[in-house]
C-alpha cells in the first residue's frame, strides 16, 4: 500500500503500528484501523488500556516462569497435578497446546525460547538456571523435553540434558512424529495427547 494515499497521520501511524502485529499486513491493519474509528470513544479506551494493563501487569510464576496474575500460575497452585513431574517447553502456546489434550497431569516450565546463537540467544537467555533451582530444591523425579525438532530445539535438549543428568531423576522426550515449537499449537489434539503418554527415555545419540 503506497503511504501517499492516507489521508491522515495519524491513520497512518495506527496502521504502521497494527501491521507490526504477526500475520498481520496493511490491508488488515487498515481495516482494524477503519473498525476502532467506528467504534465510541469508551469502546476503544477499554481497548487500549486492556492491552496496557495486560503489558504492565503480567507477571512470570515464580516457579516454572509461566505468564500469570500473581506470584504463582493456576497450574503450580493445583495441588492435584504431579508436581513431580516436568514438561520443558519453548513458551506459553505450548503450555496451552499440551493442556487442550487433557492428558498431561504433571507441571511445567516455560525456558522462554531456545538456545540460538545466530539469534544472539544463549543459555543465559532462559529460564535455565530457574529449573536447575527447581530440580535441586525440589523432589522431581521426571523432566520431559518438548522442545522443537529443530537444531536449535536439539541443541537446547543437549545442553539441558548435560545440564541435569547429574541428578537423580528420569529425562524423557514427548514422543517424535508432530512438529513442536511454533507449531505445537496446531497439533491435533488426540496425536499431541497420545505423543506425551508415549514418552520415551531421552538419549544422547538419538538426537
Amino acid at each position: 500500500m503506497d503511504i501517499h494515499n492516507f489521508p491522515s497521520k495519524l491513520l497512518e501511524e495506527t496502521v504502521n503500528e497494527l501491521a507490526n502485529l504477526p500475520g498481520v499486513g496493511y490491508k488488515s491493519a487498515l481495516r482494524f484501523a477503519l473498525f476502532l474509528l467506528n467504534k465510541n470513544e469508551v469502546e476503544v479506551e477499554k481497548f487500549g488500556n486492556t492491552i496496557i494493563n495486560f503489558k504492565k501487569k503480567i507477571k512470570h510464576c515464580t516457579v516454572c516462569n509461566n505468564i500469570s496474575d500473581t506470584e504463582y500460575c493456576d497450574i503450580c497452585e493445583q495441588t492435584n497435578r504431579k508436581h513431580s513431574v516436568v514438561c520443558v517447553v519453548e513458551s506459553i502456546k505450548d503450555v496451552m497446546a499440551i493442556e487442550s489434550t487433557q492428558q498431561y497431569q504433571g507441571v511445567y516450565h516455560v525456558l522462554g525460547g531456545i538456545i540460538s546463537p545466530i539469534d544472539g540467544i544463549g543459555p543465559s537467555d532462559l529460564a535455565i538456571d530457574l529449573l536447575e533451582e527447581r530440580v535441586q530444591k525440589s523432589e522431581i523425579n521426571e523432566i520431559i523435553l518438548a522442545l522443537s525438532t529443530t537444531m536449535e530445539g536439539d541443541t537446547t535438549n543437549f545442553y539441558l540434558y548435560k545440564k541435569l543428568s547429574k541428578y537423580d531423576l528420569e529425562i524423557t522426550t514427548i514422543a517424535r512424529g508432530i512438529s513442536f515449537g511454533d507449531e505445537l499449537e496446531y497439533a491435533d489434539e488426540l496425536t499431541l495427547g497420545r505423543s506425551i503418554i508415549n514418552r520415551v527415555k531421552f538419549q544422547m545419540n538419538n538426537h
